[in-house]
């Protein structure tokens, strides 16, 4: 490593580089993770790696959907109809060689199977028993309360498609057909440090000139959240030689790296100086046309051109920066075919007004139901360095380059948090 006065920033694209542009660079040099086999209940969030196929039909046989009276329709064309009591069939019972034959029935539990001569079931609040015989009060046709093997899933269908999300319910299905072993992408695993030797972390009086860092804890978490692995790699520090050596080790056990800080245009401004030591020709440096988050650093480093995503190091422009260009990516790698939050439209509660500077701008706001449908309203201070709006909120209004927009329009919101998301 040379030393770091000796060194030159990494090339920059020239000017400032769109949002769609910077994405379109970052995403051009990730890769989807190659595929594997997990156990059933660890897939639930991951993505199917290829098609997955029934080999069963589900149900697997005709059963009642209801309690009541398994019998023939053709008994109980003209009600009141007077049957004969021949069994009691419960679900998980063989009905083995019980068949039904002319005036005949079988008290039957929901999910028991149909014996054999049957064709539908009378639901029992349709019913009056006596000794021995039912009396049934209401016709029903052939199917009437029965499951039909098959009428779910049937055998050799393709259940789900290569790139569907596997959430809850597609786990339950996938039980159902008895599957243990889900070919799937899988969580990228995603190392983060941070740079700077202003930091410190946890309790205690704070010495002159140093501050907390929240970027690491707020990043880690955010990974967590969004369903990758996040591991914590701890400060690097602005020594060049040792955030290298720590780049280098990371590249090597993680799917992708997050860095926080040294990536603007100050004299100790080393991560993008050390991107371009380790990624050569792959390392770039944008000056992307958004607020906040103009400073960002991307580059793979070998072995195995990891992604390496140089994030600002004001905490509301490292999770702005996260939104924009690591998490889409980190998705591409995980097999998702929605790289997106939601994006919707709102009308604005407040003025959102801004000046004209050639960048977009990203307002921090609370999203809610209101009168006309969905309001925005910013959610407090603005300034790159306070996070608690950031918190507060639970989405981003979007205002391109020009004066903002006047309360009562409508804009454009990027939706962080579905849950705090109130209608």
């Amino acid at each position: 490593m040379r030393a770091a006065a000796a060194l030159a920033a990494p090339p920059a694209m020239s000017g400032l580089v769109a949002v769609e542009e910077a994405r379109r660079f970052v995403l051009s040099a990730c890769r989807t993770l190659p595929a594997a086999q997990v156990p059933l209940f660890d897939a639930l969030g991951l993505v199917a790696a290829q098609p997955i196929f029934s080999s069963e039909a589900v149900p697997p046989f005709a059963n009642s959907s209801m309690d009541g009276y398994a019998l023939r329709a053709r008994d109980v064309a003209a009600v009141p109809a007077k049957l004969r009591v021949v069994g009691v069939l419960m679900a998980g019972d063989d009905p083995g060689a019980l068949v039904i034959g002319a005036g005949e029935a079988v008290r039957i539990m929901t999910g028991a199977a149909l014996p054999v001569g049957a064709d539908a079931v009378c639901m029992v609040e349709h019913t009056r028993q006596q000794d021995g015989w039912v009396v049934i009060e209401e016709a029903v046709g052939p199917g009437t309360n029965v499951r039909h093997p098959g009428e779910d899933i049937a055998a050799g269908d393709e259940v789900f498609a290569r790139g569907e999300s596997l959430g809850p319910a597609h786990i339950g299905v996938l039980a159902s057909l008895g599957v243990s072993q889900v070919p799937v992408f899988p969580r990228p695993r995603v190392g983060v440090v941070s740079t700077g030797d202003e930091l410190v972390a946890g309790p205690g009086p704070l010495a002159p000139g140093k501050i907390r860092d929240s970027n690491r804890p707020a990043l880690l978490a955010r990974l967590r959240a969004d369903g990758f692995v996040a591991i914590d790699l701890g400060r690097a520090g602005d020594e060049p030689g040792v955030l290298a050596q720590a780049l280098v080790q990371a590249a090597g056990d993680c799917d992708a790296v997050l860095t926080s800080g040294g990536v603007s245009v100050g004299d100790r401004d080393i991560v993008k100086i050390v991107l371009e030591e380790l990624g050569g020709q792959q390392a770039r440096w944008f000056q992307v046309a958004v607020r906040p988050g103009k400073p960002f650093a991307f580059s793979t480093v070998p072995p195995r051109s990891t992604p390496v995503f140089g994030l600002p190091g004001n905490p509301v422009s490292a999770l702005v920066s996260y939104e924009l260009f690591a998490r889409p990516a980190l998705r591409l790698m995980a097999g998702h075919q929605n790289l997106e939050r939601p994006r919707l439209i709102a009308v604005a509660a407040l003025d959102m007004r801004r000046h004209p500077d050639g960048k977009m701008h990203l307002v921090r706001v609370t999203v809610k139901a209101g009168p006309d449908g969905l309001e925005a309203r910013p959610s407090g201070e603005q300034g790159s360095h306070q996070m608690r709006s950031l918190a507060a909120g639970n989405a981003l209004a979007l205002l391109p380059d020009g004066v903002g927009v006047a309360a009562g329009e409508r804009v454009e919101v990027w939706v962080l948090d579905l849950d705090r998301l109130s209608v």
